[in-house]
C-alpha cells in the first residue's frame, strides 16, 4: 500500500535488528519471494517452513526432505518452491498444497538450486565436482552446460536477470557466458589479481534490477561488473569492474553476498563472524557495519526485494535487519505541534461554533468543477515496484499470500518417508496408519497426495562419494556441524528437540526401525498397553543404548 513512499529522500539499508524468526528446527537458507510477502526457510531436519513475513507468523510447513535443506528458490509466479537437500536430492514443490510434484537425485551433492527467473520450465542445479546441469521440467530431461576446463570442476553458476544467460565460473577465475537456449559460448573473461594470478570464483549474483552482477572470489575481494559490458566485450574479453569491494583492515573472507531491491546497495556477510558489510555500489563506500551476536557464524543473507530489510541466519535463526523507524505525529496533520512541555490553551472565540459567522466566502472558482468530476474507484493501478521494466502490468496470478492452515497435530511427519505400501498390516501399526489417513486430505475432501515422480540423473565421471560441505569435517563452524548432525537418521533431532512429545510420533526412523526388527511386539509385552506413548518408549531406550556404544 505504502510501497510509493518508500523512494524517500534518506538512506535505504538497515540500521539495527528487528527481531528474530524462530523455526523451531534449525534454519540454515532463507530466500525471499519475488514481492517479499513470504519467506522460505530451509532447515536441518529437513523441513521448509514458509513465513508471512507482513505478519511474521508461520504460514505453512512443508516436510520436503529427510536430509538438511541446502538451498531454495522461488518461482516467478510464487506458486513453486525448488529445494536441495544434502542427500543430493532436487525437489519441486506446490506451495499452496505442499505437494511434491518432481524429484531429482544426483550422484554428488548439490550447492545450488536456482529457478529460471521467467521459464517455469527450467531449473539450474550446480552439483558439487560436476559441471552445472540445466533441468527441463515437462519432460524430465537435463543438459549439462560446457566448462572452460574439464579438469576444473568446482563450477558455480547463475541465470542472469530475465534468464537469457547462465553465468558460470571455476576455481581458476575463468567466467563463461552461455546462451540460455542453445549454451551457446558468447562471452567469457578471467577475473585476475593485481598481477596475472587467478583466483577462485564462490558465487555470482545478480542484481533485481539494471544488468549490474557481482562475483564473490577466494581473494576476498568483491567485484562488481555491468552485463552489457561483458557481452560487448566477447570471447576472452578484458572488462573491468565497476567496483573492488573488500575489508582492507580485517581482510574478512565473505560467506554470501547479494544485492538490495532496487540494486543501489550491496550486503556481504562475513565467513568470521556474525556481521554484515553494506557498501553503496554507485560510489563504493561502506555505509554501514551491522553487527550480531558475538561468537555467531552466518549461514545465509537475503535482502528483501522491495523493503529496506535484510534476513540473516546464524545458529539456526533468522534475523531480521531493518529500519528504525521514528513516530512522526505531525505528519498526520499539518498544524499538529509536538510539545515538550505542557503549555496552557487559548481557546478561539469561534472556534466550538456550529457555523463560524466570521468566516469569509471563499470565491466559487475551480471549487465546483472540482465536485463534478468522476474520481474512478474501481480500476487498479499497477504498482511499479512489482513490475519489470520490460512489463506494463502486474502478474495476477501470483502467489502473494498463503490462506492460514489449521495447526496439524503433528508437524514434524515426513509424508514422503515409507512408501504405504510397505506397512506391515499388524494392529501396532495400523493405528498409526489410520491417523495418516486422515491427515493427508484436506481440509475439502481431497484425494490423498500422489507419489511424485523420481528422475535419476546420471553424470560422468562425477565421484560418488563426496559429502556436503555443511556437513564435512571441513567445515569451519561447530553450529554446521551440529546443523548437519541433527537429522542424521533423524536419531539426534530426538535428543535435541525442545517437543519430545512431538518428534516421538513423527520419528519415521525408529518406527521402521521397530517394524523391522519386531522392537514393538516386544514393547507391548513389557507393557500392557497400547497407548502412542508406550509404542515407542522401548525402541527409543534401546535406540539411547545403541547411542552410547
Amino acid at each position: 500500500m505504502n510501497l510509493e513512499l518508500l523512494e524517500s529522500f534518506g538512506q535505504n539499508y538497515p540500521e539495527e535488528a528487528d527481531g528474530t524468526l524462530d523455526c523451531i528446527s534449525m534454519a540454515l537458507t532463507c530466500t525471499f519471494n519475488r514481492w517479499g510477502t513470504l519467506l522460505a526457510v530451509g532447515c536441518n531436519d529437513g523441513r521448509i517452513v514458509i513465513w508471512d513475513f507482513l505478519t511474521r507468523g508461520i504460514a505453512k510447513i512443508i516436510s520436503a526432505h529427510i536430509h538438511p535443506v541446502c538451498s531454495l528458490c522461488w518461482s516467478r509466479d510464487g506458486h513453486k518452491l525448488v529445494s536441495a537437500s544434502t542427500d543430493n536430492i532436487v525437489s519441486l514443490w506446490d506451495v499452496l498444497t505442499g505437494d511434491c510434484d518432481q524429484r531429482f537425485r544426483f550422484p554428488s551433492p548439490i550447492l545450488k538450486v536456482q529457478y529460471h527467473p521467467r521459464d517455469l520450465n527450467k531449473v539450474l542445479v550446480c552439483p558439487m565436482k560436476s559441471a552445472p546441469v540445466l533441468l527441463t521440467l515437462a519432460d524430465s530431461k537435463h543438459v549439462v552446460l560446457p566448462v572452460d576446463d574439464d579438469s576444473d570442476l568446482n563450477v558455480v553458476a547463475a541465470f542472469d536477470r530475465r534468464g537469457e544467460y547462465i553465468y558460470t565460473g571455476n576455481a581458476k577465475g575463468k567466467i563463461l557466458v552461455l546462451k540460455t537456449d542453445n549454451q551457446e559460448l558468447v562471452a567469457s573473461f578471467r577475473v585476475t589479481t593485481g598481477t596475472s594470478n587467478t583466483t577462485a570464483i564462490k558465487s555470482i549474483e545478480f542484481a533485481r534490477k539494471g544488468s549490474c552482477f557481482l562475483i564473490n572470489t577466494a581473494d576476498r575481494i568483491i567485484r562488481v561488473y555491468d552485463g552489457r559490458e561483458i557481452l560487448t566485450c566477447g570471447r576472452d574479453g578484458e572488462p573491468e569492474p565497476m567496483q573492488k569491494l573488500q575489508d582492507l583492515v580485517n581482510r574478512t573472507p565473505w560467506k554470501r553476498c547479494c544485492f538490495s531491491g532496487d540494486g543501489e546497495y550491496i550486503v556481504a556477510g562475513s565467513a568470521r563472524q556474525h556481521a554484515l558489510y553494506i557498501w553503496e555500489k554507485s560510489i563504493g563506500n561502506l555505509v554501514k557495519i551491522l553487527h550480531g551476536t558475538r561468537g555467531e557464524l552466518l549461514l545465509d543473507v537475503a535482502w528483501h526485494p522491495v523493503r529496506p530489510i535484510i534476513a540473516s541466519i546464524s545458529s539456526g535463526v533468522v534475523s531480521i535487519w531493518a529500519q528504525n523507524q521514528v513516530e512522526n505525529w505531525s505528519a498526520f496533520a499539518p498544524d499538529f505541534k509536538e510539545l515538550d512541555e505542557n503549555v496552557e490553551y487559548e481557546e478561539r472565540e469561534s472556534e466550538f461554533d456550529i457555523e463560524d459567522e466570521d468566516k469569509s466566502e471563499p470565491e466559487q472558482t475551480g471549487a465546483d468543477a472540482a465536485e463534478d468530476e468522476e474520481v474512478d474507484v474501481t480500476s487498479v493501478d499497477p504498482i511499479v515496484a512489482f513490475c519489470s521494466s520490460d512489463e506494463e502490468l502486474e502478474d495476477f496470478k501470483a502467489l502473494l499470500y498463503l490462506p492460514i492452515a489449521p495447526e496439524v497435530e503433528d508437524p514434524e511427519e515426513n509424508p514422503f518417508g515409507p512408501p504405504p505400501d510397505s506397512t506391515p498390516e499388524d494392529g501396532s501399526t495400523h493405528a498409526g496408519g489410520g491417523e495418516k489417513k486422515q491427515r493427508q486430505p484436506s481440509a475439502e475432501g481431497a484425494p490423498p497426495r500422489k507419489k511424485a515422480r523420481t528422475t535419476t540423473i546420471e553424470l560422468q565421471g562425477v565421484p560418488s562419494d563426496e559429502v556436503h560441505p555443511l556437513l564435512g569435517v571441513k567445515g569451519d563452524s561447530k553450529s554446521k556441524k551440529k546443523a548437519a548432525g541433527r537429522p542424521k537418521g533423524s536419531k539426534g533431532k530426538e535428543r535435541d528437540s525442545p517437543f519430545k512429545s512431538k518428534f516421538l510420533k513423527g520419528d519415521r526412523g525408529l518406527a521402521m526401525e521397530a517394524r523391522g526388527a519386531g522392537a514393538k511386539g516386544k514393547a507391548h509385552a513389557q507393557t500392557g498397553q497400547l497407548g502412542p506413548g508406550n509404542l515407542v518408549a522401548a525402541p527409543f531406550k534401546q535406540h539411547e543404548v545403541q547411542g552410547l556404544d
